[in-house]
């Protein structure tokens, strides 16, 4: 599967499950072998087994995912910012890209240059 498709996937399954799950996502980071995501508390258990199931079963790359995943909670505003950062930084860092605006799979864009973004803008956005 292509990158831009496998993109257009995580967006569109992460969207359903957002309002499925009644979370707020704040901001992602697509990389060829993970994601980066930072979103709120959800309202149902298993965020992160159904946004995983429903991804792989529209797939036609398999494996989708990794089989394991690291979440970890945030809950300052300071550590949502240092998280953001930390995930928008990523794809420089792996030489995938010279500066954060040159990745088209994350949201970085739409923090600095209000670009739109397919989920809902949530308040919670920095």
């Amino acid at each position: 599967m292509e990158a831009a498709k496998a993109k257009d996937l995580f967006e569109d399954v992460l969207e359903g499950i957002r309002c499925r799950y009644e979370f707020q996502a704040v901001g992602y980071v697509v990389m060829p072998e993970h994601v980066h995501l930072l979103v709120s508390e959800p309202g149902r258990e298993s965020l992160a087994i159904e946004l995983k199931l429903s991804a792989a079963r529209r797939s036609e790359r398999h494996p989708f995912w990794q089989e394991s995943y690291y979440d970890s909670n945030v809950f300052t505003g300071g550590k949502r910012v240092e998280k953001l950062e930390y995930m928008h930084w990523n794809p420089v860092r792996r030489g995938l890209v010279e500066t954060m605006e040159q990745r088209p799979w994350s949201t970085y864009r739409c923090y600095c240059d209000g670009e739109e973004w397919r989920l809902v803008a949530d308040s919670t956005r920095i």
